[in-house]
């Protein structure tokens, strides 16, 4: 029996790795025989190198780089020798769980750090880098990034704005003669489930402003430095990739390696898949497990389980899905390969008590799942 397990994060319980090994325990207990293929999976956000690494089998490069505050931390991202491919994401340098509640500082916070990690992988001979945007504690246009990569900007005296950070209003000129010249050779490419624009209520600010800190009263003024930012940007480059679908994503990230980056936008699910051979290893399966921590209608756009689903279905393998909590209505999730969704709470508890005991929750409910499936095949 060869089982390909294949979850997303159960947001604020388990990682993708840590669901993916509870889910291959609970078969196990019931047939040791089994085979479990782990392939954890991401979107991009928190946790994509980890999943990558453990269903691909390659490298983590740890880097003195600097927090969202300018601190020295250790960081890490994924590497892959035979490929070249190196897998960032932004979370890992330059992301909120980086910092206490009251550190968050939008105006100061830099991605400066990721653009460190990118320098390291060009160091190494990257051939391609996948930069995961989520979860960043940024809203810096990607700014600090572009620092380290070599662009530099100054204020409307001629001096260098050292971390521009929020304070994108400050920016006069943007010298980009020291951009580094190895990124011409090297494919960027940002994965991302996220299509929001940089600019408006579905924007940068508005959408993800208040998670890193910005006040209600604050919104109006960095929307406006957004905006001025991508007007300097525009003159620049003569390009306007302020409505781009997902250029808002990660605090504008998105939108300054779009400029200045010549990067590639592609689905975080799709980045993962791809680099984890997910499809491979599906093809002579015969079940694909996957999950998150909610399943319902919203399922349907982009989220994990249904583009795991999806690869099941052309490849005529029973898929199915467990959850912390599912929604109504999610009867047309059959239509994308997904057979069966299935509760991993056994008991009544409140939600705390749930997320709290998520990996043996989803260990039991794999193992009640495969004694009745075992029943099922043996009649």
């Amino acid at each position: 029996m060869r089982i390909v397990i294949a979850p997303d994060s159960f947001k604020g319980s388990m990682s993708s790795v840590e669901a993916a090994k509870a889910i291959a325990a609970g078969f196990l207990a019931v047939d040791p025989s089994v085979e479990c293929i782990l392939v954890p999976m991401a979107d991009g956000g928190e946790g994509t190198v980890d999943a990558m690494l453990l269903s691909s089998g390659g490298e983590k490069v740890e880097c003195e780089v600097e927090d969202p505050l300018g601190r020295s931390i250790t960081a890490y991202y994924g590497w892959f020798e035979q490929k070249k491919v190196a897998v960032i994401e932004i979370a890992t340098a330059s992301g909120l769980p980086l910092l206490k509640p009251h550190e968050y500082d939008p105006l100061r916070a830099s991605t400066y750090g990721t653009g460190q990690l990118i320098q390291d992988a060009l160091s190494r001979g990257a051939a391609q880098i996948i930069i995961g945007l989520g979860g960043s504690a940024t809203i810096d246009g990607g700014t600090g990034c572009l620092q380290a990569l070599g662009i530099r900007f100054y204020d409307r005296a001629g001096k260098e704005i050292r971390r521009v950070g929020g304070q994108l209003s400050e920016i006069a000129t943007i010298d980009r003669s020291q951009l580094d010249t190895r990124l011409h050779n090297t494919t960027l490419t940002i994965a991302s489930d996220v299509t929001n624009p940089l600019l408006g209520n579905e924007g940068s600010v508005h959408v993800f402003g208040r998670q890193k800190g910005v006040r209600t009263e604050q919104l109006a003024a960095f929307e406006s430095g957004m905006a001025y930012y991508a007007r300097l940007v525009e003159q620049e480059m003569q390009v306007d990739y302020a409505n781009h679908p997902g250029s808002g994503a990660a605090g504008g990230f998105g939108f300054g390696l779009l400029a200045f980056c010549n990067c590639q936008l592609e689905s975080g699910f799709a980045l993962v898949a791809q680099v984890a051979d997910l499809e491979a290893k599906i093809q002579g399966a015969q079940l694909v497990i996957s999950g998150e921590g909610s399943i319902d209608s919203q399922s349907l756009f982009g989220k994990v389980p249904v583009g795991v689903g999806l690869l099941a279905k052309k490849h005529g393998v029973v898929a199915l899905g467990f959850a912390g909590k599912i929604g109504i209505n999610i009867e047309s999730l059959q239509e994308t390969g997904i057979s069966l969704v299935l509760p991993i709470v056994d008991q009544p508890m409140d939600l705390a008590a749930a997320m709290e005991q998520g990996p043996s929750l989803i260990q039991r409910a794999s193992e009640r799942f495969y004694r009745t499936y075992s029943l099922g095949a043996s009649k």
